[in-house]
């Protein structure tokens, strides 16, 4: 499935957390989008996953407008992981994939959770509540859960963050190993710049709610004569004029 935003604002009284945006991520491409806290990338995600309503403009997935569209329809073929939203702790791993994929109706979901299990390194931990977790266990057992139902668009929020290096690798490993076997399309928010250049195909960056720049890593770093991703991300943060 693919994806198109268009004209995406949302506002907040006086305040635009995202201005007029514009984009689209072609299927099973990798798209990062980047920017410094604050500029957007969560309200965007938020509008893509239909918990936050448009001040105006359209998200446009599989030609469907999530607007119009049967959402319960589209939302099933969409998951979303972040370090930042926590499943319920009193749950047990198990429990809680077992809850999310019965909202998914996930056929052999007893299966399902096992194969994600042995994938994440998770059959230790199926038993522990989630809240004796670590922040590493924590999320990888949130990204078993944006992929108990097998989703062909699949959101990323800072899926790394606060790993060891590690254990960091093995979660971009297994993305782009499950990329490859799995048609999916992937939106990435992410502050770790060696992450975005390993798993995205493009990427969008954002300031102020909105998008000032796009492209290819590779396009960008030579537009912006640097060297590397993160000190092209540092020019467009700290300039005060949008580009």
């Amino acid at each position: 499935m693919f994806i198109q935003v268009k004209n995406l604002t949302k506002s907040f009284k006086d305040t635009f957390a995202v201005n007029n945006i514009n984009f689209e991520i072609k299927e099973s491409n990798t798209v990062g989008l980047l920017g410094p806290n604050g500029c957007g990338k969560t309200t965007s995600i938020g509008m893509m996953l239909g918990l936050i309503r448009p001040t105006k403009g359209q998200i446009i997935i599989g030609n469907e407008d999530l607007e119009t569209a049967d959402r319960e329809k589209i939302l099933s073929q969409i998951n979303f992981a972040s370090p930042y939203i926590e499943l319920p702790k009193k749950l047990t791993v198990r429990q809680n994939l077992e809850i999310y994929g019965r909202l998914y109706s996930v056929q052999s979901l007893k299966d399902k959770i096992l194969q994600l299990a042995e994938d994440l390194d998770l059959k230790q931990l199926l038993n522990r509540k989630n809240g004796e977790l670590s922040s590493g266990q924590k999320n990888r057992v949130s990204l078993a859960k944006s992929l108990i139902n097998s989703p062909k668009i699949l959101f990323l929020d800072e899926p790394t963050a606060s790993l060891d290096p590690d254990t960091g690798d093995y979660i971009r490993n297994y993305i782009l190993t499950y990329k490859k076997k799995n048609k999916v399309t992937i939106l990435l928010a992410s502050h770790n710049m060696s992450e975005v250049e390993k798993l995205c195909d493009s990427i969008i960056m954002m300031k102020n709610g909105k998008i000032v720049d796009r492209g290819t890593c590779k396009e960008i770093i030579k537009k912006h004569g640097r060297d590397n991703l993160e000190d092209t991300f540092l020019k467009l943060a700290r300039s005060k004029n949008e580009t």
